[in-house]
């Protein structure tokens, strides 16, 4: 049988996620962070949970953790692209960390907050290194503000494992694990993944989790889902770029002869494109927005995945049904 892929989020959360799997969540956050940041025991604020997971399946998996020493983690996997995960990443962080205080609480009692993105997609086109850290720091000096923010991007499309020395570092391993765990099994890895207890013990729970028939219609199911969003996405961008070709092409010849000259076909041509593009996109938006609020999506992540703001696609959810959209209490706080 196929092996599970553990970029799935769905997988990611019950290998990383799972009280059973806790040590492999502490290697792996360990892998990332500077030293002075490690963990040496955590507890896992939202474990993985099969009922609720069934009942909501568009519901965001990441992993947060809490250190002995007051550190908060949230470690998620991204397969799919967005324009905005940079902004997205921002939110979250700024959630955890606010979430730490109670009301009447003081601001010293924020710990440090580390925001873990793991994405299977090429979201920093200007950096080479597929592990990004980011502060906040003073321009000029270079001084860190505070040590409370951190965010970190590991883009895995960028990590060589054909280089010599790609298994070298402990980060390594697990992004080879991630990115290639497809191609090995617990007895054919490469010798330092096996040398590695946690990706070793990762290896065997994904070569079980493969092989339960159980597990298996649940991320076949997400799979489903995934492709499903996926080609809402692809159709949105062909949409966008065929009907702004189209009206690019009407609005240039238009200009081109009231004006009678080179310069206005170019004009034309180069307006009607960008003005065609942005209404063809905004169109492709709203008709596959309205497409997943027919399958239950929730408005949170019709938002998300469409790219409208969400009190637009409230109000597309109101004049549809006539009134809030029946996912809508139920995962508006995901």
């Amino acid at each position: 049988m196929c092996k599970m892929n553990p970029r799935v989020d769905f997988v990611f959360k019950k290998l990383f996620g799972s009280e059973e799997s806790k040590d492999i969540l502490i290697d792996l956050i360990n892998s990332i962070v500077s030293e002075k940041d490690r963990a040496t025991d955590i507890e896992i604020k939202n474990p993985y949970n099969e009922k609720q997971y069934l009942k909501d399946k568009r519901t965001i998996l990441d992993v947060k953790a809490l250190s002995g020493d007051g550190t908060w983690y949230d470690v998620e996997m991204q397969m799919l692209p967005e324009d905005w995960f940079a902004k997205r990443s921002l939110y979250y962080w700024s959630r955890l960390y606010s979430d730490q205080l109670d009301e009447g609480m003081h601001f010293r009692f924020l710990t440090k907050t580390i925001c873990i993105n793991i994405l299977n997609f090429d979201q920093l086109d200007d950096e080479p290194s597929y592990h990004n850290v980011y502060k906040v720091k003073n321009v000029k000096s270079g001084s860190e503000l505070l040590d409370e923010f951190e965010i970190h991007f590991i883009e895995l499309r960028k990590y060589d494992e054909t280089l010599a020395d790609s298994l070298n570092r402990a980060l390594d391993r697990w992004v080879h694990f991630l990115k290639l765990a497809g191609e090995y099994s617990s007895e054919t890895m490469p010798p330092e993944l096996k040398a590695t207890e946690p990706v070793r013990k990762a290896m065997h729970l994904l070569e079980r989790l493969s092989a339960s028939k159980e597990e298996r219609e649940i991320y076949e199911d997400r799979l489903k889902w995934l492709r499903s969003v996926e080609g809402a996405f692809e159709t949105m961008r062909h949409r966008g770029v065929e009907e702004g070709r189209a009206e690019g092409r009407a609005e240039g010849r238009a200009e081109g002869r009231a004006e009678g000259r080179a310069e206005g076909i170019e004009l034309g041509k180069a307006e009607g494109v960008e003005i065609g593009k942005a209404e063809g996109v905004e169109q492709a938006r709203r008709e596959n927005a309205l497409k997943m609020l027919q399958d239950g999506v929730s408005v949170v992540n019709v938002a998300k995945y469409s790219g409208l703001p969400e009190e637009e696609v409230r109000r597309l959810a109101e004049e549809t049904y006539g009134g809030p959209h029946c996912q809508d209490k139920k995962t508006a706080d995901l």
